[in-house]
């Protein structure tokens, strides 16, 4: 089984940064797209940031300007910068990977990483 791995998460001051990592170790194929969505207390998950393997980069509204996707060097690897915090942000961030149809045993799903900002 092919898992997705996060690691960044952590407790920050209202204005203050963090970075997000994930990762696929073992894994063969090549995700499609690779992104982040975050969870808050008795909300529904929601997207924040996609990349795709070509490199392009959609975003919430509430993300713009403050998150920077990117994809690293080693296979099947995404960051999140996130920049100028605030409270709001505060949720469990969830890393996602598209792969091809044909994959087996490949998780879509990360394990979560938890963001808390305070203010």
């Amino acid at each position: 089984q092919v898992q997705l791995v996060e690691s960044g998460g952590g407790l920050v001051q209202a204005g203050g940064s963090l970075r997000l990592s994930c990762a696929a170790p073992g894994s063969i194929l090549n995700a499609k797209s690779m992104g982040w969505y975050r969870q808050a207390p008795d909300k529904q998950r929601e997207l924040v940031a996609l990349i795709s393997s070509a490199g392009s980069a959609n975003y919430a509204d509430s993300a713009e300007g403050r998150f920077t996707i990117s994809r690293g060097n080693a296979k099947n690897t995404v960051y999140l910068q996130m920049n100028s915090l605030k409270a709001e942000d505060t949720a469990v961030y969830y890393c996602y990977a598209d792969w091809p149809s044909f994959a087996r045993r490949y998780d879509n799903w990360g394990q979560g990483t938890q963001v808390t900002v305070s203010s």
